[in-house]
Parts: C-alpha cells; structure tokens; sequence
C-alpha cells in the first residue's frame, strides 16, 4: 500500500474550495485538510510532497478529441503552421523529396479560410507532388485536398456523381477541383490510402498520450474510434504505452447500421476483457451533421444567399432516433456531433425517442459542440439531463470565424453561437473538450477563450458575445468535474474517494488580472492516480 501526503497553502479545487492537504492512498484521495495530517502519522513510510509555489488542482480531462489523428499529424508534411497555400505547397514538396519512398504524401490540417469558400485546387499540389497521390486533410477533418494523382487512384472523375453523404466541388468546366467534402466524398479517397504501420500508429498514440499529460490532461474522450483504431488502442494496453486514460467512442455510420451494434458490444467486450485501467469504451459517437464552414452543418434556417439550402443531416431523422434507441438500450452512451440548430433538435428527438423505450437510467447522453441552439430546444436538453459538451476555442473572432463562418451565418445568427453561460443558466450539465488537432488540446487556452471570449491579441476589448462568458471557476469546473461527470468518473475534484489525478499549475488562476491571461499559465506537474507522469518518473 502506498500513500502520499501533498501539504501546501495551495490546494483549490472550485467544488470543494481552498484546502491546506490532500492524503492518497493506492490512487484514491482518502482524506483531506486536518484529518489528512491526523491519518498521516499512522504511516511512517509515507511520502511527503510540498507544493511552495503555484497551486494544486484537480486534474483536467478532455471530453472531445482525437488523440490518433493528433499523433499522427507529426508523421507527415507539417502544414498545421502554414500561413499560406505558397507555404503548404512548398511544405509538402519538401517532406515527399525527403521521403522519396512513401507511397503517399499524407498529412493534416491546413487552413481552410486561406482559398476562398475552403475550395482548394488539386493542380496547386501537383506543382510539388505531380507523380505521386497526396491527401491533405483540413483543420476540421472533414474536409480533404487531393492532387490529381489521388483523385485518379481513387477514381474520381468529371463523371463521378457526389455520393451520399459527401460533396465533390467542380471547376466551372465540370472537372474535379480537388476539395471533398464530408464522409461519402472523403471516404472514396480514404479507401486507397496506403495505412500507417500499426507501429507508426502506437508510437503516435503514444506521442499524444504524452503530450496531452503535459497539459494536466489524464482522460479523454476519443470522439472517433473505427475498426483500425480500436485495435491501436488495444495493442496499446497490452503493451501498457497508456500512461494516461482513454474512453472510446465507437463510430457509428448510418451506412452500415445496424450491423454495427454488434461489432460495438463485441468491442467494448474485448475492451473489458483485456482489463487495462486506463482504457474503456462505453460510448457510441454519432454525426447528426457536418460543419458550417463547409455549409454542411444542419441549421433550421437557410444559410446566407443560399435559399433553400440548410445544410446536411448524416443521419435521416428516423433512423437516428431508431440507432440512439438502440445503442442506449445496449448499455451505451450517445455522443452526438451536433453544430446546427436542426442537428440538436434532431438529436434531442432521438435522445428523447431512446428514453420514452428504455426508460430511465443514468445515460449522460452527450451533445457535442452546440454551435448553435434554439431557444426552446435549451430547456429541453436541461428538462432530458442532456450534457453540453463545450470546444471553447471556437468562440473567438479568429480569422475561421470572420472568413468562413459569420458570412454563411450572417451577423445576427453568428452573434448566438456558444450560448455557453445560458445553457449553464439552464442547468445543463457542462463539459469542455478540445476536438484535437482541429484546434489546440490545451486545457489553458481554451480556459482563456471561455473566460473572455477574446482572440490572444485580446480583441474585441470587450470580449464577443460577452454576456455568454464563463467565470474562471466555473470554466474550471467544466474541464474537471464536469468532464469527469461525463465519463462516468468519481474524479475531478480533490474530496474524499475521489481519484487522485490533480496537476501543479504554476500560478492561480484567480489570480490573475484578466482570465484571457490563463493561457499565460502552465503545468509544471500532472499525477495520474497519485503517480507522477509529467515530469514522467522512472
């Protein structure tokens, strides 16, 4: 039996308030404050840690993100940084001369406000890479930039219709551009890409692990997980390269439902069977839309200068409600991307659908993004419990924002994006993820965001939309508890039976003159059941 006893004045935790010391044992908090140091003189081989500067806190968790296609970001051309479709051409040129023997050039995420309307031209990347196929996907993941080598490995030609689910864009002659657009279109190239070795992909995993502990983050939701993904994870467990936790969300696709729930229940069997406590899968992720950008998020209204056209919805609304009925009755938790108002409306109908059959039970159905809500749909995601799961990044004019979003929303529908603080005024249960690598898996910055609703060059001076911001703690609140709450986890919160994940933040973020400084912050420590893992320990 092990046991740590953590003493300093700086110990804050935003539901259970400032304390003095934290007692674990064997991973669980076991008691704090004086009844901590009362316990601690009946172990003698207790190990004492002090904490004289900063502040120790509940760890955070990550209730939306994508650690694989993270991980792998690193394995190919670096375009993330890219200013520039000059930049990125030249990016991919100089990663395919140094690996003249890759039979693909794959790598993520560019910029999609750097063309306009997202559109990117297949012949922009055939000038670095004309004899080999190249596959670049956006920031969003949605959305993939082909060279003409690509589209002809994948088939697609002036004559390919756009499949379901998915958007191929012309030239004005009717000849493939070189942008796809959502799953049915992305998926014909994703079929002939060569894959990673399974190596290539543990040791990305790995990486993302590693690097989400060095944010304070010790579990995250993986949003995404196919076949192929499933058995990375797997692979990873028996090799214990999990240094921290992972839930999966088991991807569901409308065109291939309802076979699936069979291979979902024998997954999370496997999952179960191999017994690793850092890996579960109890989650089943639904797309019940695409994303405004690419004006394939589902909204009730039509987008700007488009009359009749509202969008995408991945699923027909009968079958989602007949797939969440199902996936809940089997003991899963829906998780649900929802950007447009007619996407959580959708949702919600199925949600509610799933518990008229099932009846009551603690499902902590999840409703990811929530760009936009009706008014009468917040009281009825509060009155089904359904949890809000927030990316606080987003909610910034940031140039996506001003380039990409508010032009095919308009002003006054832009300016209701992240209703944040009303769905809180709602009583609506609260998360907070990043959606890593589509934008930073940095607790801080998001917290930063959330707090102020200003771009890190602090415009506007008064915050966007400000009356939607989040205090400090209860932003705080949403990244620990709240998140903890959505996996189904006694944990973030330093109380007793709680585990003892917790991080070392160099300063309180209380503290500080604004909270658009939190991302000013950083984390000089993270503990994953008692267990130093950032800095790792030997």
């Amino acid at each position: 039996m092990t046991s740590q006893l953590y003493v300093t004045g700086h110990l804050w935790c935003p539901t259970e308030g400032d304390l003095d010391a934290l007692l674990v044992r064997d991973g669980w908090i076991v008691a704090t404050g004086a009844a901590a140091r009362d316990q601690v003189r009946d172990m003698p081989d207790a190990e004492v840690v002090e904490i004289s500067e900063g502040v120790l806190i509940p760890a955070f968790a990550d209730g939306h993100a994508h650690p694989l296609f993270g991980g792998l970001e690193a394995e190919g051309p670096q375009i993330r940084m890219q200013d520039s479709i000059a930049g990125i051409v030249a990016e991919v040129r100089r990663w395919a001369q140094e690996h003249p023997d890759a039979p693909w050039v794959t790598g993520a995420s560019y910029d999609s406000s750097l063309a306009p309307e997202g559109l990117f031209d297949a012949r922009w990347l055939d000038e670095a890479v004309p004899d080999r196929p190249v596959a670049l996907r956006a920031w969003d993941y949605h959305t993939l930039w082909v060279n003409t080598e690509a589209l002809r490995r994948a088939g697609i030609t002036s004559t390919t219709p756009d499949p379901p689910l998915g958007e191929i864009p012309r030239r004005p002659d009717g000849s493939v551009l070189g942008t796809l657009r959502e799953w049915g279109a992305v998926d014909l190239v994703d079929a002939v890409i060569e894959p990673w070795p399974i190596e290539t992909k543990l040791r990305s995993l790995e990486r993302a692990a590693h690097a989400f502990a060095g944010l304070g983050v010790t579990w995250v939701q993986d949003a995404w997980v196919d076949p192929g993904t499933l058995e990375v994870y797997l692979a990873a467990a028996r090799a214990d390269r999990l240094p921290i936790r992972f839930n999966l969300a088991l991807y569901a696709d409308p065109r291939h439902w309802p076979e699936q729930l069979a291979q979902f229940v024998a997954a999370r069997q496997a999952v179960e069977e191999l017994g690793h406590p850092h890996l579960s899968a109890v989650t089943v992720k639904f797309f019940a839309d695409g994303v405004v950008e690419n004006a394939t998020g589902a909204l009730l209204e039509n987008y700007c200068g488009c009359p009749g056209e509202t969008g995408m919805l991945v699923w027909e609304p009968d079958l989602l409600r007949q797939a969440v009925t199902q996936v809940d009755a089997a003991g899963f938790q829906p998780h649900i991307h929802t950007i447009g108002d007619r996407a959580v409306r959708v949702a919600l109908d199925a949600i509610e659908a799933a518990r008229e059959a099932n009846g009551e039970r603690d499902r902590r159905a999840v409703l990811a993004h929530v760009q936009l809500i009706d008014e009468a749909d917040r009281a009825r995601m509060a009155r089904l419990r359904v949890m809000a799961n927030a990316e606080p990044l987003w909610a910034q004019l940031d140039a996506l924002m001003n380039v990409l979003t508010v032009p095919r929303l308009g002003e006054e529908r832009a300016a209701r994006q992240y209703p944040w603080a009303s769905l809180r005024a709602h009583g609506i249960p609260m998360s907070c993820g990043s959606d890593w690598p589509v934008s930073s898996a940095n607790p801080l910055e998001g917290m930063a965001v959330a707090a102020s609703r200003q771009t890190a060059a602090r415009e506007p001076a008064g915050g966007w939309t400000p009356h939607e911001r989040l205090a400090v703690d209860e932003v705080l609140r949403c990244y620990t508890a709240g998140t903890a709450y959505q996996g189904f986890r006694d944990a973030g919160r330093l109380a007793v039976g709680c585990e003892a994940d917790f991080v070392h933040l160099s300063g309180d973020p209380r503290e500080l003159t604004s909270p658009r400084d939190l991302d000013a912050l950083h984390v000089a420590a993270t503990w994953v059941t008692g267990r130093r893992v950032h800095p790792a320990t030997p």
